[in-house]
This record gives C-alpha cells, structure tokens and sequence, in this order.
C-alpha cells in the first residue's frame, strides 16, 4: 500500500527570495531541522543556452522515535536514512522542482518526495506558491495491511511536522534577505 499526502502553501515573499532560501535552510537552521544532520552536493550543473541548474545533494537525516513495529524489525530505537535531493531551477519560467528519495532502509521503507516553487497566479512578482507531494510505503508489511497502515500513519505524521518546521525556517530566511536586501536599498540610496 502506498499513501499519499499533498500540501499546498503560499509564500508572500517573490519566487527569487524563496528559492534562495530553500538553497540555505539546512544552513542557516541547524536547531530547527536538527533532524538533518548532514548535506553535501554531489553535483552541479548549469545549463546557460537553457537557463536551468541542476544539481544533485547528498542528505543524511536522523529520526529519533521510530514507530514501534519499525524499531521491532530494525533492532533499533532510532535510525539514520540517507537520502538523494535532485533539483532542477528553471530561471527562465522561474520554477524550481526537488525530488527526494531515501536510499538507505528502501527494503523496509521508500519515501519519495515532490516539490515545486513557482510564481503565484494571482500576485506573480510577489508570493510563490509551494506544492508538495509525498508518498510512503512500508514494504515488508505490505502483506499486514493494518500493521503497514499503522507504521505508514506514524512516518507521515512525522513528516508532516518535520514539513510544517521546514515552512518556518523558508519564512524566517526569507524575513532575513528581504531585510537584508531593504537594507543594502538604503544604504546605496544614501550612498553608503
């Protein structure tokens, strides 16, 4: 069984703000996403006839509670997962599209998950809209479907709080470059 959860959010901050900020928020939170424990890019590539940049990331996260049956099957009260982020930035029709995928523990649990930044309908120049999609499959308990339901309920709760962090840390950097940015505007206008 497969479950699937969507989450739509709208960030009234511009497309440019926004995804600069998804670049930074493992960096500049470290205490917030404290589940992260570890980011490397493994590969970068810019196309400039195109305008797009793709790049692929190593991410290494940490979850501290398992759900009871997973810690059963594992021998283990928590478990690190490492996982592959590919993102591709369209900055010609500013979009910018990340999937994750874990590599480690797929013979227990796969989790993929879609992301999309792009401009808002309504209010291009100014909000982002911010889709996502997970889906979650407990494998080895594909034959229990209640017990896999159950374990497949517990990691989407989990990584619906995880997400709802993951908002607070895009607000909070974007709050900051755009301070930063209303601030180097004053300094240039009184010729600092």
């Amino acid at each position: 069984m497969v479950r699937a959860y969507t989450q739509e959010h709208v960030y009234r901050h511009p497309w440019d703000r926004v995804t600069t900020a998804s670049w930074r928020k493992f960096t500049d939170s470290p205490k917030v996403l404290s589940h992260v424990t570890d980011v490397h890019t493994l590969s970068r590539r810019l196309d400039p006839d195109q305008g797009t940049l793709c790049t692929t990331r190593s991410v290494t996260v940490r979850s501290p509670q398992l759900p009871f049956i997973l810690r059963r099957i594992i021998g283990q009260d928590s478990v690190v997962c490492h996982c592959v982020e590919s993102t591709v930035v369209d900055a010609r029709n500013r979009s910018m599209e990340i999937v994750v995928r874990n590599v480690s523990l797929r013979n227990i649990l796969e989790v993929e998950e879609r992301s999309k930044y792009s401009p808002h309908p309504v209010h291009p120049d100014r909000w982002t809209v911010f889709q996502q999609e997970t889906s979650i499959r407990c494998k080895p308990l594909s034959a229990l479907a209640a017990v896999a339901e159950k374990v497949e309920q517990r990691c989407a709760e989990r990584f619906l709080q995880n997400s709802a962090k993951g908002r607070e840390v895009m607000e909070n950097i974007c709050k900051y470059l755009e301070a930063e940015a209303s601030s180097a505007t004053s300094s240039a206008a009184v010729g600092i």
